[in-house]
């Protein structure tokens, strides 16, 4: 295909709920006031070690979703719903999607590490004990039961797909809904990332690889990016949802045009199921091709929303891999790693910071990476310590890592 047929991808709503709260600007209003959605939750009893965990509350109610519907969604899919909610009004209002859009050019990605995992343990439990168990418990276990409610709510009837790559899922399914709507194929897409895991044997399965943090009492150091205190990350539940459009279609029908998606790449580690690769080539690879595919340079990058797990591996790997490909220019672009608020939300990480880049452009304002009071020396960056910062960008980069050596970087930026 030539150059000249690809189209131009903007971004027309979006959705979130994360423990920071139940919209995405909810959510936003939280880290513009330094809160944190984890909170200390003891599970010794469960033999889990650590103690910090973002919990979402009060579960979003799930307004005009028929009830053959509801009952068949596992937690995370209820979260994805809710968000993709959002997202559709945001993006259409009270208008039909019919009246712009052909059904069959319009899709949905969502995608999740684990998916309805808990709800399959619970509704085992339950056929133990009684011997018969949900009607629904298939449903329950199905990775894409997301993708198809979101089909059938909205009527969308073009691409589906349902990504599982882990830590790197949500951006890999904008990424994926953006070549879906740039090449032609698809004219609209929902796209992104939902993840919920709140039982023991799931939060078990993850502790017992160290992965978590290791801090039990004091939260500033339960998650600090780049810090010398990170021991680990806090995991966190929620769901993040887009709605991608082609451009010329969303203009025509007179939407709101809140940014636009402009590069992205995903590459292979190819290395270790947890560890990043030392050579940091698929990182760097990620990180080029989405800055080449967007036609800017690395000078046109104004603000990177780091992976930032405050790991000790990730933190560093992930500077080297910045200065690897911005070079001199590394140390004047502010980075910041917004997890620091959130906690982990797993596949939901990389589309609510999407999100995230989305509003700084639109507020004009960098998060702070929160709980950086001891910087380790080797991670270098400019990582925003002392609070928000007040400046106009015009492109960021968002960048997500994977459990299982998935890497993938999108460029968002002004329309």
């Amino acid at each position: 295909m030539n150059k000249t047929e690809l189209k131009r991808v903007v971004v027309t709503g979006y959705g979130a709920v994360t423990p920071l709260g139940l919209s995405a600007s909810t959510s936003w209003e939280a880290i513009m006031n330094y809160q944190t959605g984890y909170r200390l939750v003891d599970k010794k009893t469960a033999g889990i070690e650590s103690a910090f965990f973002g919990l979402v509350d009060q579960e979003p109610a799930l307004k005009n979703v028929p009830s053959a519907i509801r009952r068949r969604l596992p937690r995370f899919a209820r979260l994805a719903v809710s968000a993709a909610q959002e997202a559709m009004a945001m993006a259409f209002g009270e208008q039909s999607l019919a009246q712009s859009h052909d059904p069959l050019s319009c899709g949905v990605i969502i995608g999740s590490g684990w998916a309805g995992i808990d709800d399959a343990y619970a509704n085992y439990a339950g056929y133990q004990q009684a011997g018969a168990g949900s009607a629904f418990s298939c449903f329950h276990a199905m990775p894409s039961v997301a993708t198809s409610a979101c089909s059938m709510l909205w009527g969308l009837r073009g691409y589906q797909n349902t990504p599982v790559a882990a830590c790197a899922t949500g951006t890999i399914a904008i990424g994926d809904a953006f070549e879906q709507i740039r090449t032609g194929r698809m004219s609209m897409m929902l796209a992104g990332g939902s993840e919920s895991l709140l039982s023991d044997a799931s939060v078990w399965m993850i502790d017992i690889l160290q992965a978590l943090t290791h801090e039990t009492q004091d939260i500033t150091k339960a998650c600090c990016p780049f810090s010398l205190d990170r021991s680990g990350f806090v995991l966190s539940e929620g769901a993040a949802i887009l709605c991608l459009e082609e451009r010329e279609t969303a203009l025509a029908r007179g939407a709101q045009i809140l940014g636009e998606i402009k590069g992205y790449g995903n590459y292979s580690d190819a290395f270790d199921f947890t560890a990043p690769a030392p050579d940091k080539r698929a990182r760097i690879a990620a990180m080029q091709q989405a800055i080449a595919q967007s036609g800017l340079s690395p000078h046109d990058i104004g603000y990177i929303n780091a992976h930032g797990t405050s790991t000790p591996l990730n933190d560093l790997n992930e500077t080297e891999s910045i200065h690897q490909v911005f070079g001199d220019k590394a140390s004047q672009i502010p980075v910041s790693s917004t997890k620091s608020y959130s906690g982990h939300l797993i596949a939901a990480a990389g589309s609510f910071e999407t999100i995230v880049c989305l509003q700084a452009l639109q507020h004009e304002v960098l998060p702070a990476t929160l709980h950086l009071k001891r910087a380790d020396p080797a991670c270098d960056l400019d990582y925003i310590p002392e609070g928000h910062r007040y400046c106009r960008v015009d492109n960021t980069l968002n960048l997500s890592f994977g459990f299982g050596g998935a890497n993938a970087a999108l460029i968002i930026g002004r329309a």
